[in-house]
């Protein structure tokens, strides 16, 4: 990337010490730090989004009882590969050189600091290609409970990380740069280019994660962070840049059935306060789902995108290109591990054969998810829960990749899903009926144009 100095950067450096200024005395002051603008105004920007990779460090588990229980009491996730994973996702960030690599959220696995600790490692490898790398906490990250080590058939709980330490493990991925901090969550304006400036939006809740017997899993921008955000629109707006935003739960509703804790409680407020800062376009992770969602109020039209699981099939990540004055084109890529296998000599027959492996891995875990539900819903015989559950497991793997109703039509002649037809309602039925009315058919590509910053 290159660095540029110009009379846009230096009025930018000029009004953000004003602003600094401007609130010394108040509680809530907002906080403005020197500018590191990178790449001139007019320049397309390639950003590329890996969401929710789940990291776990390989000194933290063995092949015992203990871990595999847990992976395979899972939700398809290959955690037990994650390392693997990200390492071949390193290997495509090398290879086609983004300007900007966004991670929105749950790095770790349960939020372990040795996981945190050499995930920044990693990170540090893909920063020294000329990559830029940007982080936000999800809710698996920050004073997880849930952090544990597994020898063998024991369990073993260890340190997760304060929010302090999350800013300081990844103060070189986002914080350091950042020209401005919310004081009252770890989130922070990044401006990697002149005319495009990304907000780095903390929806985590981990405040009160110490009295719980588990992470929150829901989230929230409070309104004090909401006033944050105005003033950062407010400085965009001044410079003539265009604001995105980045944060790990969805801003919009992703599913008819599945949105209490994976959309924000407030997100009508944090609309109507993106909307107002010209944002056209969220970048979200959380619900492990592709999938594009869209809101338009008052003419006008905000995106949320939500890039599915990095760790869990069909492993892939999102490539955004922004084009000046014209738009964001997205469009899906899955990780090239085959390539990074071979070139690292890797003989693991399970990564040389991975789509396979990964597809029936998520397949497995789905089909066992749906057979315990329908137990508990008593209603059907063996056999049909086990008709059901293979027509659900199908659905998931081409529905959390992307693919809705004309692409799922084959599933109407399914014995599964006849069975479910003519059952009385219930969250099985419910749950496969909200997968064919969706806006979109395949949720893996779109061109959103942008709205031009009014003053």
């Amino acid at each position: 990337m290159v660095n540029h100095m110009g009379i846009k950067k230096l009025a930018l450096v000029i009004l953000s010490i004003a602003i600094a200024f401007s609130f010394v005395g108040c509680k809530d002051q907002f906080i403005s730090n020197s500018i590191c603008c990178q790449i001139p105004a007019g320049e397309n920007i390639k950003i590329f989004i890996a969401t929710d990779p789940h990291y776990m460090s390989k000194e933290l588990f063995d092949d015992g009882e203990a871990f595999t229980n847990f992976v395979n009491m899972g939700d398809g996730k290959l955690i037990h590969y994650s390392e693997e994973i990200f390492d071949a996702f390193t290997y495509d960030v090398e290879n086609h050189k983004p300007d900007v690599l966004i991670i929105p959220g749950d790095l770790s696995c349960n939020g372990e600091k040795e996981s945190h600790m050499e995930f920044a490692e990693k990170l540090k490898t893909i920063q020294k290609m000329g990559t830029c790398v940007l982080v936000v906490p999800g809710n698996h990250d920050i004073e997880n409970s849930w952090a544990r080590k597994y020898e063998g058939e024991e369990l073993i709980k260890i340190d997760s990380i304060t929010p302090e330490e999350f800013e300081d493990i990844y103060y070189a991925y986002g914080y350091k740069d950042a020209v401005a901090k919310d004081p009252n969550s770890l989130s922070y304006l990044a401006t990697p280019a002149e005319d495009l400036w990304i907000l780095m939006l903390d929806s985590a809740k981990y405040k009160r994660n110490k009295l719980r017997d588990g992470p929150e899993m829901g989230g929230e921008i409070s309104p004090k962070s909401l006033e944050w955000i105005k003033e950062c629109g407010n400085l965009a707006k001044e410079n003539d840049a265009k604001l995105l935003a980045v944060m790990h739960h969805s801003l919009l509703d992703h599913s008819e059935v599945i949105n209490e804790n994976f959309t924000i409680e407030n997100n009508e407020d944090t609309i109507k306060v993106l909307q107002d800062c010209n944002v056209d376009l969220v970048l979200t992770g959380h619900v492990h789902l592709q999938d594009i969602k869209s809101h338009k109020e008052n003419n006008k039209i905000i995106y949320d995108i939500a890039t599915s699981c990095l760790a869990a099939y069909p492993n892939q990540y999102g490539v955004l290109e922004y084009m000046s004055n014209k738009g964001y084109l997205y469009k899906t890529s899955r990780v090239n591990i085959y390539d990074w296998a071979w070139v690292n000599e890797i003989e693991d027959k399970n990564i040389t054969n991975f789509r396979n492996y990964s597809r029936n891995f998520f397949s497995e875990r789905s089909y066992n998810r749906y057979y315990t539900q329908l137990l508990e819903i008593s209603k059907y015989s063996n056999e049909e829960m086990a008709a059901i559950s293979e027509t659900m497991a199908l659905l998931n793997l081409r529905y959390f990749a992307g693919l809705r109703n004309s692409e799922l039509h084959d599933i109407f002649e399914t014995e599964g899903f006849e069975i479910l037809l003519e059952s009385a309602p219930n969250f099985v039925r419910d749950y496969a009926l909200s997968m064919f009315s969706d806006e979109k058919t395949d949720n893996n590509k779109i061109f959103i144009p942008i709205a031009i910053n009014n003053k």
